[in-house]
């Protein structure tokens, strides 16, 4: 019997089916070892030597596959056909042989594009080797990764407290992000008016065009830059008589897209279904692997990690009768239509997603899958038949007008599908809507010499809109042009960024969080070379070259780490003060925008003396005055700037800061918005009615920003909320949602609640429960919160008054400091709590046990 090692249990179950009783097929269940996730796992010193691990989940499959091959006659590697199934492959192979379960039974690679009875099949017979140049662009890769990870990361961690790690490609992508949000920052919108006309055609046919000359001059954009000028222009319009002056009439022809690369896939996916680009690979997954259709369980897609737009010859030869069969000779071109790769560095040139059977209509496969699988095999049949089709034949129509002196001319443009071609099937999705030169009616007939009655004639007004904000698609897409990651590295760079707490979605746009925009700072400011686009793109070419065998693997990594260790050993001997002055220069304009008075930025508004300064803390960065702690001014890193609405309605008020509206409180009127501060977005609701202070209320964790609306909102701002009164005490029973989470309040005991919804719904007995089981607790363990003192001036960390088992004492941190005894808790200021905290200190320094500490001395001699 001879043991067929694959990926996944899915894949594994299809080919099972097709091989029969003389194989047995096994799954690894993805990668079964990495690098420890340690220092040392890569040592450039000793020729960049790995240490691999296998992980533990991983450790049963590999006995079982070990047991397996020690009774059977061959192993055969049948992992995906690019570099990380290569990379699994060798893999697999190399802990057998470490564990001597091959003994001397031939090994043979394997590779098929997709998991139809046919292609596994043919694949079988036709065996090779493992690619070790692929392998060798794997541990290239893979050491790159690591080797920055676990070097750079180290250095952020001690100079810029609060942020996470930095990746080799995913910074780049976080530096994309970065740079068009301040694209929208520094945008400032443009006022311009056109003058559109609606006109009658000698034929009596309505038809619009605009006003293109004036005076003589070809208008320019901006020339109508006010509204008085745009209406005396449209009443000069109103009042001319018109002549057509010439009519052009262009025939053109559309070609269809290419089929699906991933990174095209992914983009589509986005645009036309919502999908994200890791839901989008789970998916198709699913369909390559193997899916039960009419009784026979079969592949239903290629291989989905490609950026090739190829199409096997016999896959096209089934397109083209399809196309025959189902549209008519009309719409199948007279020779197959053949397709370039368009993206930078492109590499892994199996073949391009497609059907692997294209008689397979969607109609004919819905009823066997998941709604979402229905959607994308459609997706994929639909762009795979449409481009073999006939391109679409469209006439395209400028007609000029002119007034009868010849100062002002119209101009007019329609079009029409004269024949609808691939169209029929398919039509590609786009990022951003059409621009208003781009869309065109259709146009009557017009005469030259020709006389057209003006009907009425509209000025509209128009506002210049920034660029807009990244999507998943329009982000997969620059990195693609770039030359920057790979087929199977895109949706893991995406979801690594928002793991990480760098950017958030909204409304399906990647917005920049503050942490995200300071390590770009921070890496442009002191690693500037390796987060360029050319530089990253050049070293994913090299990557390519060396599993071209054109490059020698230890040599690019030697080229890399020589340069990249000695600027990580300069950066960490800068001071962390002359980082954050380079980080205060660099993100001035953000931090520190122009004040409308013409007054320093940076000046101290509430001492007047000390200057503003990029301050870090623990749990991130936050702006400080420079006379701490004389002066304890701090307000959030993203205050000055807040958040930019990136859509039409953002550029044309920036009053508002870019913040959302979300409405406004239906008692007192206030205006009510969302906003980003220092420890993540928050509701906020204007001051009003005598109040001193506007009000705020976090977002609960896992919330989505493009979740909250006005009624969630007021919900927020409620809290605490009043849930009755206690039977005993007389004191109100409350709910709210605090720095841990949603809790319930009785007089000093909190207790938590599961869920944030609770909060808003649970009830006094539920409340009272929660409250006596934690009031036994707390009885037993002491610790309980007694008064919140706010953030450390210099940490950012709570402060904080518990209740000990010797009385109450100030927490900050690690660091403990008792009360004087009879202090009165609600006297306690968070200035005295400082000093009880700094004299705590003095005596750890000096080794004095404090009163707290001799106690427990005497407990422990007794």
């Amino acid at each position: 019997m001879d043991i067929v090692v694959v990926e996944s249990p899915a894949k594994a179950k299809t080919i099972n089916k097709y091989l029969g009783k003389d194989y047995k097929v096994l799954a690894s269940y993805g990668h079964v070892r990495d690098l420890p996730a340690k220092d040392g796992s890569v040592d450039p010193e000793h020729g960049f030597r790995m240490k691999w691990q296998v992980d533990p989940k991983s450790a049963k499959h590999l006995k079982e596959i070990a047991q397996a091959i020690e009774k059977g006659d061959r192993l055969i590697l049948a992992t995906d056909p690019d570099r990380e199934g290569e990379a699994i492959s060798w893999h697999v192979l190399d802990v057998l042989k470490k564990r001597k379960a091959l003994k001397d039974k031939p090994v043979e690679r394997v590779v098929f594009h997709e998991i139809t009875k046919r292609a596994i099949e043919e694949a079988i017979r036709h065996p090779r080797a493992i690619d070790e140049k692929l392998v060798e662009a794997y541990l290239a890769r893979r050491a790159l990764d690591y080797l920055v990870g676990f070097t750079l990361s180290p250095v952020l961690w001690r100079k810029l407290p609060g942020a996470r790690s930095a990746g080799r490609v995913q910074s780049v992508a976080l530096r994309l992000v970065c740079e068009r949000e301040v694209e929208i920052e520094r945008f400032e919108p443009r006022e311009y008016w056109t003058v559109e006309a609606e006109l009658l055609s000698a034929a009596g046919q309505l038809f619009r065009a605009r006003l293109a000359r004036l005076d003589g001059e070809t208008l320019k954009k901006f020339d109508l830059d006010s509204e008085e000028k745009a209406h005396r222009a449209a009443e000069r319009v109103a009042e001319g008589l018109f002549t057509v002056e010439k009519v052009d009439v262009r025939p053109t022809r559309r070609r269809p897209p290419p089929p699906f690369t991933t990174s095209t896939l992914q983009q589509e996916a986005a645009r036309k279904l919502g999908f994200s680009a890791k839901h989008t690979m789970r998916i198709a997954q699913n369909l390559y692997e193997g899916k039960t259709v009419h009784g026979e369980t079969m592949g239903l897609i290629t291989y989905m990690r490609t950026d090739s737009v190829a199409l096997a010859g016999e896959a096209v030869q089934a397109i083209r009768g399809l196309v025959k069969s189902r549209f008519g000779e009309a719409y199948l071109p007279a020779r197959p239509n053949v397709f370039k790769a368009r993206a930078k560095n492109a590499q892994e040139a199996h073949e391009a997603i497609r059907p692997t059977n294209p008689a397979l209509h969607p109609a004919d496969v819905r009823a066997f899958l998941s709604e979402d699988e229905a959607k994308l095999y459609e997706l994929i049949w639909r762009r795979a038949v449409a481009c073999q089709m006939a391109p679409a034949e469209i006439e395209q129509t400028a007609a000029t007008l002119v007034s009868t002196g010849g100062d002002m001319a119209l101009k007019a443009t329609g079009s029409v599908i004269r024949f609808e071609g691939f169209l029929k099937l398919y039509e590609e999705g786009r990022d951003e809507p059409a621009n208003e030169n781009e869309k065109a009616d259709r146009l009557p007939k017009l005469t030259p010499g020709e006389r057209a009655e003006v009907k009425r004639a509209i000025p509209e007004r128009h506002v210049t809109k920034p660029p807009p904000r990244y999507t998943e698609a329009s982000l997969v897409k620059k990195l693609e042009e770039l030359g920057i990651g790979r087929p199977s590295t895109y949706a893991s760079i995406l979801s690594v960024l928002q793991e990480r707490n760098y950017v958030r979605l909204e409304k399906k746009r990647f917005v920049p969080e503050d942490k995200g925009r300071l390590v770009v700072a921070f890496l442009e400011s002191f690693f500037d070379r390796y987060v360029e686009y050319d530089f990253t793109a050049h070293l994913e070419e090299e990557l390519d070259e060396i599993s071209r065998g054109e490059r020698e693997w230890k040599a690019v990594l030697e080229e890399f780490w020589k340069d990249f260790s000695h600027r990580t050993d300069e950066v960490m001997k800068i001071r962390t003060a002359e980082i954050l002055d380079r980080l205060n220069q660099y993100l001035a304009p953000m931090i520190f925008p122009p004040r409308e008075d013409g007054s320093d930025p940076r000046r101290c508004p509430e001492c007047g003396e000390g200057k503003l300064s990029l301050k870090v803390g623990r749990y991130g960065a936050f702006i400080g005055c420079s006379r701490y702690p004389e002066c304890r001014y701090t307000r959030p890193f993203s205050e000055a700037n807040g958040d930019k609405d990136a859509s039409a309605e953002g550029a044309e008020d920036k009053a508002g800061n870019g913040e959302r509206l979300l409405g406004h409180d239906p008692e007192t009127g206030a205006p009510i918005r969302l906003k980003s501060g220092r420890f993540g977005p928050y509701v906020e609701r204007e001051a009003a009615g005598g109040e001193e202070k506007p009000a705020r209320a976090s977002l609960p964790k896992g919330k989505a920003v493009d979740e909250v609306d006005l009624g969630y909102a007021l919900k927020l701002l409620s809290l605490p909320r009043r849930i009755g009164t206690h039977s005993e005490t007389g004191e109100p029973v409350l709910a709210g949602i605090g720095r841990y989470g949603p809790y319930v309040q009785h007089g000093r005991t909190y207790a938590n609640l599961g869920d944030v919804d609770e909060v808003f719904e649970v009830g006094m007995n539920r409340a009272l429960a929660l409250l006596e089981e934690r009031e036994r607790t707390r009885k037993a363990k002491g610790g309980e919160v007694l008064k919140e003192l706010g953030p450390h001036p210099d940490t950012g960390e709570p402060l904080r008054i518990l209740a000990g088992r010797y009385g109450p004492y100030v927490r900050h941190g690690k660091v403990n400091a008792s009360l004087p005894k009879g202090r009165a808790i609600e006297e306690v200021t968070r200035e005295e709590a400082l000093l009880l905290l700094k004299a705590r200190e003095e005596k750890m320094k000096s080794g004095k046990p404090s009163g707290r500490s001799k106690k427990a001395a005497g407990r422990s001699r007794t």
